[in-house]
């Protein structure tokens, strides 16, 4: 499968690759690096460590999620799940494993190392695996906003991404952590970066698109601005 269209913006090999490692391992998928005047999704937590089962985003603490681990009642079936995007990552993938010992102080952007290691960074992301967990539960997720399209009664289609600049400023993140969102009616009066809570059912349909290729699909009954809880 070919690289994201998306990555054809960012011609410097060792750039691009510095930027998609500083988002993994300081942006995503646990959290976001602070951005006056816009919130975070979650707190920096490295997948895999002790404290991952206990990381959520502030919404995701006093919402359902954070309700049942302090053994509240859980909330109805039909009530959406408030998740964090560590939720939509297997906790047994390791993204950078194939680049571990990969010096990019050494290597230029003419190099081929620097060329092969970020195409197959490149594959390994774009073909990331879901969270089978999750697949088909009806989700809140609070992210940023990509739009694909977008017409005068407002956008019909967009990716929601865990961190601010993906896929406008930096290279897209793997696909587990970019949700292809199809609102059943268009949303409006939103903005590129925008910050939304998306709520529907979450599946586990592939888009390649432009500005990046999502693993999963929410075709959305509700998309709201993001609030540090959500609406009741």
């Amino acid at each position: 499968m070919s690289s994201s269209p998306c990555l054809h913006r960012f011609k410097l090999p060792v750039r691009a690759l510095a930027l998609l490692m500083a988002c993994w391992v300081h942006q995503g998928p646990l959290g976001a690096q602070p951005v006056p005047g816009v919130p975070t999704m979650a707190k920096p937590i490295a997948p895999n460590t002790p404290n991952a089962a206990n990381a959520s985003n502030p919404p995701t603490a006093s919402g359902s999620a954070g309700a049942a681990r302090s053994g509240s009642p859980s909330p109805p079936a039909t009530a959406p799940r408030t998740i964090g995007w560590e939720a939509l990552v297997p906790a047994d993938w390791d993204p950078m494993k194939d680049l571990k010992g990969l010096n990019l102080s050494i290597l230029s952007d003419a190099d081929p190392r620097a060329i092969a290691a970020l195409a197959k960074l490149r594959e390994v992301w774009d073909n990331a695996p879901i969270n089978p967990a999750v697949v088909g539960q009806t989700v809140r997720l609070p992210g940023y906003l990509v739009p694909l399209e977008e017409t005068k009664d407002g956008l019909k289609e967009f990716l929601l991404v865990p961190y601010f600049g993906a896929c406008i400023h930096s290279p897209p993140p793997p696909a587990n952590q970019i949700v292809h969102v199809l609102p059943k009616t268009p949303a409006k009066g939103l903005r590129s970066m925008d910050t939304v809570w998306v709520t529907g059912v979450l599946t586990g349909t592939r888009t390649d698109s432009y500005m990046g290729m999502s693993g999963y699909r929410i075709e959305a009954t509700q998309v709201t601005p993001y609030a540090e809880r959500p609406a009741r």
